[in-house]
């Protein structure tokens, strides 16, 4: 029989599903855990359990998704990741990359300051300070989840008073304000997939508005980066520690080129109408070569 490999995810849609296949296809046995059924036992025979299977009998983990929830669902979810690798199992991607990029001021403060471009970006508690901002950054910003993803959530301000109702809703949810420089970008930008320490694919995003995820009706075409731009995808990816991601690139309309994102726990749906090759079994021929 061959190695088990585990994937974490809220349910069983079409990533595990390709995921499956391409573990069975190169001899791999995976399993599903839904994420929010995990079980961890501490004392006696301390481990991790979904509904009686043991998590910690995979050799490797591959977690497709964290689910939005409470603060403390989602900190007992990336605790179980820490302990898993406290005993020897490998988490796809560590714990710690997805941390990092799941949280949006973690990663933007990491690429600024490795001297990766990124957009200027505020972030505070504090309606003032927003609104102050929201000047500075020339008044015209992109006001976004700390945690989110799919463009859900976004929203573009232009007009100092909608930015101040906005805020103030905001302020009344006790959210944090994230407020990012907009920088015209012809409707589109780019996803740069990486596994290990290449570029396997690239595709172009081309929006209907502003907002250029597929998600969000997107149009996706095949693109070959260019040299300077494959080596931003591939800084940025080492930066934050994955074993695989998705990069999230802007070409600006002034020529220079900014990281926005780097996504841990990134989809492939749309990428893969822009390429012959087979995403999920590039992914899951890496995690074996992991173990």
């Amino acid at each position: 029989m061959g190695v088990k490999i585990g994937i974490l995810s809220s349910q069983r849609g079409w990533h595990v599903r390709v995921l499956e296949d391409a573990l069975h296809g190169q001899g791999a046995v995976p399993s599903f855990f839904p994420i929010t059924r995990l079980a961890a036992w501490i004392g006696g025979r301390a481990h991790l359990e979904v509904r009686g299977e043991r998590v910690e009998d995979c050799q490797a983990l591959l977690v497709r998704t964290i689910p939005t929830g409470s603060l403390e669902q989602i900190i007992f979810r990336v605790d179980a990741l820490h302990r898993l690798e406290n005993i020897g199992i490998r988490v796809i991607n560590p714990s710690t990359a997805i941390e990092r990029t799941v949280d949006k001021y973690y990663t933007s403060f990491l690429l600024a300051d490795a001297g990766i471009p990124t957009p200027r970006t505020m972030v505070t508690e504090d309606f003032e300070e927003a609104l102050g901002a929201f000047q500075e950054l020339g008044g015209d910003v992109v006001v976004k989840p700390l945690f989110g993803s799919e463009g859900k959530g976004m929203v573009r301000l232009s007009d100092r008073d909608l930015a101040y109702r906005v805020f103030r809703t905001l302020e009344l949810n006790r959210a944090v304000y994230y407020l990012q420089e907009y920088i015209p970008h012809e409707q589109e930008d780019i996803r740069a997939f990486v596994v290990g320490d290449r570029v396997v694919a690239a595709m172009r995003r081309r929006g209907r508005a502003w907002k250029t995820n597929v998600a969000q009706g997107a149009h996706v075409e095949p693109m070959v980066l260019s040299a300077p731009l494959e080596e931003l995808s591939l800084r940025a990816a080492r930066l934050v520690g994955t074993d695989y991601a998705g990069v999230d690139l802007l070409q600006a309309e002034d020529g220079r080129a900014y990281v926005l994102e780097v996504n841990s726990i990134p989809g492939w749906r749309g990428l893969q109408k822009t390429t012959s090759q087979n995403v999920a079994d590039l992914v899951a021929e890496h995690v074996l070569s992991l173990l």
